[in-house]
């Protein structure tokens, strides 16, 4: 059948329309840098136990899943992935790093695994069916991300969530499990945004922010519905969280967490000590997050955040293994110093209090852009500070490290800094004659 020609003209005119519509959201990508990233759900049987807070379980809420984030700047590979677990430890490090480099070619010692500390999924172990098959899900993920590579520039921008207080109180010089308000902490959310440029939908996020993943947790025996904690597994908020800010961009971005300094900090559930959270409380405390994500993510890209994006992204991963003395005997530390373009990523095995971060960002916010992540890269249990270690209570107890780690620790993290910056003259002067 003869279409009209009126009818021709009115629907060339609305596919123009759309065209110039669809031009301008979007936006002009010159870079270096090239990313690639995808997800990968990697829940266990229903059935598994949770660790963590170990209690009875009878379902799956919400799927475990990791992220794996990809990064070439033509001279250096990088990658990052996250992980909805309590842990990464040594082992599942070793193992997931040579299972990516030998589908990636990233060198593995230029690979982050960091865990975003959830209390309500399920431990890992080389030896189990579901470990071995965790490992070879997500190196098919990072498969999937190089397939995917391409030019991307990278946005930053700030918010703030209200759910996380510090859970120590000195009292009588001893210190006690109380939610206290005027303790430190840190309610700032970090939002790397990587962009394709394609729309105004992002490729990537980077959420970072700084609290225990347990809402579904602890339960004091004394507050319903969970006196002994929320029976299934989840990823708790931070899964909330990546799930909401897919859910407002759609399904070209992927979210990934990334867990700071929150070895004191925890939701703010008050009971005796503190309650397990029900259904309301992770939606609060996921969509908080989310909601926090979004408007750091969006502000990022409007006209003057763009004009600040750089060209050039220089990509350098540096890592190191030290002693720390501990209280039986001596630990070896892995931490990791990841620069992208202006922004530096460094990273401690474990968790460590809250004034972690903000020592570390006040030694290096002159220079870079700093994001502090736990719970990344092995697993030394409670990394406290020496100050702490003068009242007790349940983290310095808990801890195999003695007083004298943190100076070493922040000893380590500036020398990692100066070589991931190179810009301290010592850090990269030649050596030999």
């Amino acid at each position: 059948m003869k279409l009209p020609l009126w009818f021709l003209s009115l629907l060339f005119l609305f596919c123009q329309t759309l065209r110039v519509a669809a031009e301008e959201f979007q936006f002009k990508v010159e870079s270096n840098l090239r990313a690639g990233v995808a997800k990968v759900d990697i829940s266990p049987p229903a059935d598994t136990p949770v660790v963590g807070h170990v209690r009875p379980t009878n379902g799956i809420r919400d799927p475990i899943r990791a992220g794996v984030l990809l990064l070439d700047n033509g001279d250096t590979q990088a990658a990052i992935v996250t992980l909805d677990l309590i842990f990464a430890s040594t082992p599942m490090v070793t193992a997931l790093r040579d299972a990516i480099s030998e589908k990636t070619k990233v060198p593995a010692k230029n690979i982050m695994i960091a865990a975003s500390h959830n209390h309500s999924g399920p431990g890992w172990s080389a030896e189990s069916p579901w470990g071995r098959e965790m490992v070879t899900k997500i190196a098919a993920a990072a498969a999937d991300a190089h397939k995917r590579m391409r030019p991307v520039s990278v946005g930053y921008s700030e918010d703030r969530i209200d759910f996380n207080i510090n859970r120590r109180k000195v009292i009588n010089d001893r210190a006690l499990f109380r939610l206290n308000p005027d303790g430190p902490c840190d309610h700032r959310v970090k939002v790397l945004r990587f962009d394709d440029g394609q729309t105004l939908e992002p490729m990537n996020i980077l959420m970072h922010a700084v609290c225990h993943p347990c809402v579904f947790t602890w339960g004091d025996k004394l507050t319903p519905p969970f006196p002994k904690g929320f029976p299934k597994i989840s990823a708790d908020f931070p899964g909330e969280a990546q799930s909401f800010v897919e859910k407002v961009y759609g399904p070209k971005t992927q979210a990934m967490f990334l867990q700071g300094c929150a070895g004191d900090i925890r939701p703010n559930l008050p009971g005796e000590p503190y309650r397990c959270g029900d259904e309301a409380d992770i939606k609060w405390t996921g969509r908080s997050l989310g909601c926090a994500v979004v408007r750091a993510a969006d502000r990022s890209v409007i006209r003057e955040e763009l004009a600040k994006r750089k060209k050039i992204y220089p990509l350098r991963v540096v890592t190191s293994v030290i002693e720390l003395p501990g209280k039986k005997e001596k630990k070896l530390c892995e931490m990791q110093a990841m620069r992208i373009g202006d922004f530096l990523l460094l990273t401690i095995p474990g968790e460590p209090m809250v004034e972690y971060g903000f020592k570390v960002e006040k030694a290096v916010a002159d220079r870079a852009t700093p994001i502090i992540i736990g719970y990344a890269n092995g697993n030394l249990g409670y990394i406290c500070t020496a100050e702490s270690h003068k009242y007790g209570g349940y983290e310095p107890v808990s801890s195999p490290l003695l007083p004298e780690a943190e100076a070493l620790i922040l000893a380590e993290l500036g020398r990692l800094t100066d070589k991931a910056l190179a810009d301290i003259f010592e850090s990269f002067k030649p050596t030999g004659k």
